[in-house]
């Protein structure tokens, strides 16, 4: 039962004047949570539409009226960010930037790098200041994402920005996408790990290390597939997905990025289960950002669908995949609020026809979407108020 904007009973008598949807057939979900985007409003909404109540940014700049904002609207997802992501002079991801549809991000806008510890610290500090809910830092030398030979954070800049959130009682989440990345991100104390590492397998050293240290790894397998040169295509197919997003996210999903075209999806499958055979939370995340054309593959809220979709192709059960789209997240980032049904908790739900524990696919089957209680109007709807 909702009261307003929670959950305020689990069974139990229904009240006497309460308004009750029919559920025959269908399965009623926490709100998923993605926790890898670069996200923006359009993106929030689009989220949205995808039962996706939460997105869990990585790196980004949102002012104090702006997060205002979001969490007062119940159109569009909610949001965490950790600010600007920490790299040095040149570092991923500034090579982006003369891609970006954004034009202000092009011709105004300047990456605050850091070179030194103190550097580091200070940029933590200010992240902190400006409302920041956990630390980005980047590890790239961009060898695997296109753009190899990029300047890298050092280990005294990397100990320093750790050392730091933590002082400030900050979760450290490092972007990785090499094994070498990994260790010396783990060896430096991070709580997660953004990406999965896919340059090799790791050595059963390496995984030990990741369990024994309690940090969390984010795959984003559907960046993996698409860097590997597959394309979504088949997604973007999907009525239950061409008839949310607009063309031009849709032709962004049909194309891959095929930056790493010798990398293969089962290597990184078996990286998954390794990892969580070892005891290591796995959370499900997308890394979507912008349509832009190096960037292909991927959309708000549709990826995640596709990323508990390659995670059970990986080897977990689809409760589990659920799971790192809800409780775990939410868990790890302490949203104590969401990510289950019980009593106390945000109404942020979702409703699907069929049973996403048995066909992990039903999860793109929408009924029906609500955040903070409030229903999401239906596609229909939404046409008759154009």
């Amino acid at each position: 039962m909702i009261d307003g904007a929670h959950i305020s009973a689990v069974g139990g008598e229904v009240p006497v004047g309460a308004a009750i949807i029919n559920a025959q057939g269908a399965t009623l979900m926490p709100g998923l949570i993605d926790a890898h985007v670069h996200t923006d409003f359009d993106g929030l909404r689009d989220a949205l539409l995808f039962g996706v109540t939460t997105e869990l940014e990585m790196n980004g700049r949102w002012s104090a009226k702006q997060r205002k904002e979001i969490a007062e609207r119940n159109d569009i997802a909610d949001l965490r960010s950790p600010g600007m992501g920490i790299t040095p002079p040149g570092g991923h991801p500034t090579q982006y930037m003369n891609s970006s549809s954004n034009l202000l991000l092009r011709f105004f806008f300047r990456y605050p790098f850091v070179s030194t510890p103190d550097e580091a610290a200070k940029f933590v500090a200010r992240q902190v200041a400006g409302g920041a809910d956990y630390i980005k830092i980047f590890i790239e030398d961009g060898a695997c994402v296109g753009f190899p030979g990029l300047p890298v954070l050092n280990d005294e800049n990397l100990f320093a920005a750790v050392k730091e959130a933590h002082r400030f009682d900050k979760m450290a989440i490092a972007h990785v996408t090499t094994v070498a990345g990994g260790e010396r991100a783990i060896a430096a104390g991070v709580d997660g790990l953004a990406h999965l590492f896919f340059d090799r397998q790791p050595t059963p050293e390496f995984v030990a290390a990741i369990a024994s240290s309690g940090a969390f790894v984010v795959p984003t397998l559907v960046t993996i597939s698409t860097a590997f040169g597959n394309s979504a295509a088949a997604l973007a197919a999907d009525k239950r997905v061409s008839s949310r997003l607009s063309k031009k996210w849709l032709d962004s999903l049909s194309r891959s990025m095929n930056v790493y075209p010798q990398g293969k999806l089962k290597d990184a499958y078996a990286s998954v289960m390794t990892l969580h055979k070892a005891g290591v939370d796995i959370l499900a995340g997308s890394d979507v950002s912008e349509p832009l054309p190096i960037l292909g593959g991927l959309a708000h809220g549709a990826s995640l669908h596709h990323e508990l979709q390659l995670l059970v192709a990986a080897g977990l059960t689809p409760i589990e995949a659920l799971r790192a789209a809800t409780s775990v997240p939410a868990r790890r980032f302490g949203l104590a609020d969401r990510g289950r049904i019980a009593p106390g908790a945000r109404a942020d739900l979702l409703l699907v026809d069929g049973d996403p524990m048995t066909n992990i696919a039903d999860t793109l089957s929408i009924r029906a979407v609500w955040r903070r209680g409030a229903q999401l109007a239906s596609q229909e709807q939404r046409l008759e108020r154009i």
